[in-house]
């Protein structure tokens, strides 16, 4: 067998090209033995599909044929976010663009821990990090795996300027929050109560008032379960009354910050010491695509990190930027590229555009439910998430037809519990979404709900 081309270098661009062709031959074709949103069958049968198709993991002799199979497998048994009817998750479908500019980063593999293996890449990044931090009015960002990572930085931010830290979160924060402090070997966090879904301003005076030391408060704008944006005015002037840090995960609704029209819903978040965002949600970037931005750049020094081998004194002092301090990665591969083109390209106006059409998506479903006698509608979007359940329906009859659903491969629904009921819901992040597909999805549901 002949050495296996290299994706780079001076044959990289003839081996990938007919490899390319494969591949989108073979997305095609398992998209359509998909025949939906997912595959049919639910686990057990997804799981024998792919290990029929696989064989022997590691065979003695391979074969040309695999990545046609194996993307084929791949396609065929995937949840795919374009369909109009997968609208579960903050799972967004990727920008065409921004696919094609992930793999040149792909090919070229530049590594962001040392200048010398990422010259160009560790520029851009320099160059996109900023500009997208001064879009939320802050001064520098880090880019991210995603919210998690960037909420465990925060909070490591925050301990390291202080000295230590307690975390006061609201009762509808992310799950990363609770474990970022967990991971820090940081207090329990002091959660405030969110009856409403949103943080309690009152709820907060009182926690401040009785807590002491330093203190890092955290709002959401933008809640996993149903779009909500807390108060971020309110809490802004809570935390200078009290001298509490302030940081606003804003991993879904950051986006909003492209949009004319809805950029004011984030009124406040130019006030946080630093930022949540994530571009592989409200951003149509292929995962991972996350920030967090941080007000006062001085804050990035608790991240400085010295390895000979990648930034030893001499090469610094001479001139080659040191990339430990922007992560607490080493290896790291450039998903700034893929942002940057996708920011050149479309330009504030489109996205901007993207995101006015999801949330008016959001609308459009909330009507139809609302002019709908077999459902409840919980509240009108904030964002682009819509929450609903079927009228009389119990929790468990809520709970069984998002599974039914998901098991016949006919619609892919998340699922809330608010006000201490169990809710639909339908998170709508595809620009390509068309009215008759929202009415699609409500009759679906309304077939599948017991009577």
């Amino acid at each position: 067998m002949s050495t296996p081309p290299l994706a780079s270098g001076p044959e990289g661009p003839s081996a990938l090209r007919p490899l390319l062709d494969t591949v989108l031959d073979a997305l095609q074709e398992g998209g359509a033995a998909r025949g939906g949103p997912l595959p049919a069958g639910g686990p057990e049968a997804v799981a024998r599909r792919v290990r029929e198709t696989v064989g022997e993991v590691l065979p003695q002799q391979g074969t040309d044929d695999a990545l046609r199979l194996l993307v084929h497998a791949l396609a065929e048994g995937s949840a795919d976010p374009a369909d109009p009817l997968c609208a579960a998750h903050l799972h967004c479908p990727p920008l065409a663009v921004a696919t094609a500019a992930d793999l040149a980063a792909s090919a070229l593999n530049p590594s962001l821990d040392s200048w010398d293996q990422a010259p160009a890449a560790s520029a851009l990044e320099a160059l996109v990090t900023k500009a997208l931090a001064h879009e939320a009015q802050m001064a520098d960002a880090l880019v991210t795996t995603g919210g998690t990572e960037s909420n465990q930085l925060a909070l490591l931010l925050a301990r390291e300027a202080h000295g230590g830290v307690r975390l006061v979160c609201g009762a509808n924060s992310h799950h990363s929050l609770h474990r970022a402090a967990w991971l820090l070997g940081l207090p329990d966090p002091v959660v405030v109560p969110a009856p409403a879904g949103t943080m309690d301003p009152a709820a907060l005076d009182e926690a401040l008032t009785e807590l002491s030391g330093p203190l890092l408060v955290t709002a959401t704008a933008g809640t996993t379960d149903a779009g909500l944006i807390d108060p971020l005015p309110d809490i802004a002037d809570l935390c200078a009354a009290h001298g509490a840090r302030l940081h606003i995960d804003a991993a879904y609704g950051g986006g909003l910050l492209f949009s004319d029209r809805h950029r004011a819903r984030l009124d406040g978040l130019d006030r946080a010491h630093t930022v949540t965002l994530d571009l592989h949600k409200l951003g149509w970037q292929p995962v991972a695509a996350g920030l967090l931005a941080v007000k006062d750049p001085h804050d990035l020094t608790a991240l400085a990190h010295h390895a000979d081998y990648l930034n030893a004194d001499d090469d610094t002092e001479a001139g080659l930027p040191d990339l430990l301090g922007r992560s607490l990665r080493t290896t790291r591969r450039p998903d700034i590229l893929k942002i940057a083109v996708t920011l050149k390209t479309l330009g504030r106006h489109g996205i901007g555009q993207l995101v006015d059409q999801v949330c008016d998506h959001a609308e459009e479903l909330a009507d139809l439910i609302a002019a709908h006698p077999g459902f409840e509608l919980y509240d009108r979007p904030t964002i682009s998430t819509v929450l609903f359940r079927p009228t009389h329906a119990t929790d468990d009859a809520v709970a069984t037809v998002r599974r039914t659903l998901l098991h016949e491969g006919r619609a892919v629904l998340g699922r809330a519990t608010l006000d201490s009921r169990r809710w639909l819901k339908a998170t709508l992040l595809n620009p390509h979404t068309r009215p008759g597909d929202l009415a699609t999805l409500l009759k679906l549901v309304e077939g599948h709900t017991p009577q």
